[in-house]
């Protein structure tokens, strides 16, 4: 054999020795391979609270690399945080009246569809009509969650959170005033209160606004009852006019009486003492 083939044949045999190697390294490599994958699965079949941390921790840096991307946080539990719902899913019934309200107030329909939801639902255990309580929300606040009048009556149903502070101790204090759920039902509860000591509709409306020892409630038990008779027209499947208030006049809050216009006969009549402007809504000794 010539010099040339001896190096042809040794090149052949080292490369052949080469391939081998690789696939012989490859092989075992792709077995380890297999067999920790194996172990990782059963061992997080066998330890869920393994898996979970290691789903948090991924979830977790994948979140972190979003916001680097984009510069703003993720929550995707944010949507729970709302109150919403939607208001197909309701009975016709409530379905009816979430869309006119929202009409009417300008206001959109999901969070309504909650607010009117819990008020059939606490209108039925506590025997009190849920168009009702809705017109009184509506009377109140025009369905600002946010509302506050001069004297601190705060939220949907606008009750003196300072007075009633109590019956926030059930939903975590007082600043609960300004979730809608939670001022929704401690306004229903000092409802019931006011009509039980009044002994009437009328009269436990007149309690609510602060106006029971006044000589008239500015026309507020007047409001929440033609209100009331048009939700409950609503509800019956009616068609009512909207009759949306005028832009330039705010909703009267129930620490607050509205103007009144006095005629201008006589000195001794323009003269006359006017109503206190700032009704204390929701009796501090309820």
């Amino acid at each position: 054999m010539t010099a040339l083939g001896t190096v042809v044949t040794g090149a052949r045999t080292f490369a052949s020795d080469v391939i081998d190697g690789f696939f012989e390294i490859t092989h075992s490599s792709f077995a380890l391979l297999g067999l920790a994958v194996a172990f990782a699965v059963i061992t997080l079949t066998a330890r869920p609270d393994l898996r979970q941390t290691g789903e948090e921790k991924l979830m977790g840096w994948l979140q972190a690399r979003q916001v680097a991307v984009m510069g703003t946080p993720i929550e995707p539990e944010a949507s729970e945080r709302a109150t919403a719902s939607n208001p197909k899913e309701l009975p016709k019934e409530q379905a009816a009246v979430t869309y006119w309200l929202s009409k009417k107030y300008r206001v959109a329909p999901e969070p309504l569809a909650v607010l009117v939801a819990e008020a059939y639902e606490i209108g039925g255990k506590t025997k009190l009509d849920p168009t009702l309580i809705l017109s009184i929300m509506a009377v109140e606040s025009s369905f600002n969650p946010f509302a506050q009048s001069a004297v601190g009556a705060q939220g949907l149903m606008q009750v003196m959170t300072n007075v009633h502070t109590d019956k926030y101790q059930n939903f975590g204090g007082h600043f609960a005033a300004f979730d809608p759920v939670s001022n929704l039902r401690v306004g229903v509860k000092v409802l019931q209160e006011c009509i039980t000591r009044a002994g009437s509709l009328e009269g436990g409306l007149r309690y609510y606004v602060g106006a029971a020892n006044l000589p008239d409630d500015g026309g507020y038990a007047a409001k929440v009852l033609a209100e009331h008779f048009r939700l409950r027209q609503v509800a019956s499947g009616r068609s009512v006019p909207l009759q949306p208030p005028a832009p330039a006049a705010p909703p009267m809050l129930s620490t607050q009486a509205p103007a009144q216009a006095v005629p201008a006969k006589a000195p001794a009549e323009a003269e006359a003492p006017k109503a206190s402007a700032d009704k204390v809504a929701l009796l501090s000794d309820l």
